[in-house]
């Protein structure tokens, strides 16, 4: 079962020195947010994998959740006037894309299938862009 944002905060000792309410305020909401309105869902249903599938599986959702939470962190900073919500924001954003790496790391530790075709791609960009 996947947490909830709020229960993944709760979990969290976070020492933040906030220095209004406002701030508070809008970081509270950007919090319910995120967890009411993730935009991907799970492209498969887990149950149906078979059993030596479903790591893999999870890692590639795993990627799926981080790459929604950095969209939408790096949409609500370009909303906001408040450039100490925007920095938090972006740098939460940033933490993401460090989680997106630690599972596709995970996932390449898996699935040799994937190392190969990410080395195909990487390829056949190269080969793109020098003509």
């Amino acid at each position: 079962m996947v947490k909830s944002f709020s229960n993944v905060f709760s979990n969290i000792n976070v020492n933040l020195h906030l220095q209004n309410s406002h701030f508070i305020s809008i970081f509270v909401i950007i919090l319910f947010l995120a967890e009411k309105l993730m935009l991907s869902q799970l492209p498969i249903n887990l149950e149906k994998v078979p059993e030596e599938d479903k790591d893999e599986e999870i890692l590639r959702a795993g990627i799926i959740a981080e790459l929604d939470a950095i969209n939408f962190y790096e949409q609500m900073a370009g909303y906001t006037k408040d450039e100490g919500i925007k920095k938090i924001l972006l740098d939460i954003a940033r933490e993401e894309k460090t989680h997106v790496g630690e599972f596709q790391a995970l996932l390449l530790k898996k699935d040799k299938e994937q190392v190969k075709e990410l080395e195909k791609g990487a390829k056949e960009v190269e080969e793109e862009l020098k003509d």
